[in-house]
């Protein structure tokens, strides 16, 4: 059986800078609330922003500010950015021809997102409406979220499958390492940030350069039975083990 592709289990997506263009819109909501506490967002705070929970940048601004009432930051974090997205977040490119092709394909793919569920929820009845998801996990739905391992060992355990069969798409530094920590492979689309390499990570640049092959390729290297991303097959043309 070694000469047939190793199709993964599951396809775990995260939303905010993967699917949907909502990161800048997220680094908008967080300058507006830290401009009001007196606070200049800069590139030294993007790591405490960019791809976290609602409550990590809030306890960042927190820190910043000596603000007094972090339940009052993070209200107004996610009022804010729930309106933005609410008013539309168009899907980034190519994430709605690949899902298109996993569906055709019946690879069962789920959404898993650090937002809180308010906003999963509308981005999904908006931007990926009609996108046949098994489920979406949000922010409310584990104990942690991300960058702890949970919401995709909770995705991997609702399919009933190994995490490591399982490939997890992401953007972001933290989105990264909640995927690694749980045991999936990660093909990483960067966004806003940068993400390093690292050992089970597979890059690409564009969701545009991704298909099925692709995705196989990250679930053979996972499962040792292939010996890196890259080759693919139909549109995928850019996907690099470990950064290279």
């Amino acid at each position: 059986m070694s000469g047939f592709p190793v199709t993964p289990a599951a396809v775990l997506f995260d939303m905010d800078g993967t699917l949907v263009d909502t990161e800048v819109l997220w680094w908008e909501v967080a300058e507006e609330v830290a401009a009001g506490l007196g606070h200049r967002l800069t590139d030294a705070d993007a790591p405490q922003v960019v791809g976290r929970a609602v409550a990590d940048t809030a306890a960042h601004l927190i820190r910043v500010t000596g603000a007094a009432d972090p339940a009052k930051v993070a209200a107004e974090l996610a009022r804010f950015f729930f309106l933005r997205v609410a008013a539309g977040a168009p899907a980034r490119p190519g994430a709605r021809r690949l899902l298109a092709e996993l569906d055709r394909a019946r690879v069962p793919f789920a959404l898993v997102s650090a937002s809180p569920r308010t906003v999963v929820d509308a981005v999904v009845g908006g931007s990926l409406a009609d996108v046949p998801f098994a489920f979406t996990l949000s922010a409310d739905d584990t104990v942690r979220t991300k960058p702890h391992p949970d919401p995709y060992r909770t995705a991997a355990d609702r399919f009933g499958a190994l995490p490591g069969a399982c490939v997890a798409v992401e953007d972001s530094p933290d989105g990264t390492a909640s995927a690694e920590a749980a045991g999936c492979p990660v093909l990483v689309v960067p966004s806003l940030l940068p993400v390093g390499p690292g050992s089970g990570r597979y890059f690409a640049r564009s969701l545009e350069d991704v298909d099925l092959g692709v995705l196989r390729d990250c679930a053979a290297a996972g499962s040792g039975a292939g010996t890196g991303a890259g080759t693919g097959t139909g549109t995928g043309t850019g996907t690099t083990p470990d950064g290279a």
